[in-house]
């Protein structure tokens, strides 16, 4: 039992350390649509122009793109079988954490600056304020003979804007994890 309390803090922590890394995804399509038929593609500049990002970020958003559908066998055409369309959403996310615990019994002290502790509840930190961006990434793919949505795939998860390593590796987690989805198995 000590050993588990012990371990307590730890597990809590890497778990949220994993859940801020992590990208959410889904996928909708159309289930009438035949998707083998597919094998060549394009991107669709007029959507994509509207995305509400750095035309870098655009960029990279694409090259990821490209290299997943090539990497599922498909080629990218001058006369393509389907064209692929990008949207963005950012939301600003604000947390407050309020780390004065008020006196009290000895016990669980809580999470705050140093980390968890066990002992009085009185409280040091005060109150916190974290404020990240969470963005979404929509990817859809549009049948060009029939000009209709046949998928797409989302990825929402928290962006790193400061570095640019750490920001292209961001973007390309969130276009595999959302191509992960495509083909849908049926």
């Amino acid at each position: 039992m000590k050993r588990l309390i012990k371990l307590t803090p730890i597990l809590v922590f890497a778990l949220l350390l994993s859940s801020c890394s992590s990208v959410r995804v889904a996928a909708d399509y159309d289930r009438e649509t035949n998707f083998n038929e597919y094998k060549t593609f394009a991107f669709f500049k007029p959507g994509i122009d509207k995305a509400e990002i750095s035309d870098i970020d655009k960029r990279r958003i694409l090259r990821a793109i490209e290299a997943e559908l090539m990497a599922k066998g498909m080629t990218k055409s001058e006369n393509p079988d389907m064209l692929v369309s990008i949207f963005t959403k950012s939301n600003q996310r604000v947390d407050v954490y309020n780390n004065a615990w008020g006196a009290g019994a000895w016990g669980w002290g809580g999470f705050n600056r140093w980390g968890w502790g066990w002992g009085p509840g009185f409280g040091w930190g005060g109150n916190n304020v974290s404020t990240r961006t969470e963005g979404m990434l929509f990817i859809d793919l549009i049948d060009t003979k029939k000009k209709e949505l046949i998928w797409q795939g989302s990825g929402t998860g928290y962006l790193v804007t400061r570095n640019v390593e750490k920001k292209e590796a961001r973007i390309k987690e969130f276009v595999a994890k959302t191509m992960e989805q495509f083909p849908p198995a049926l």
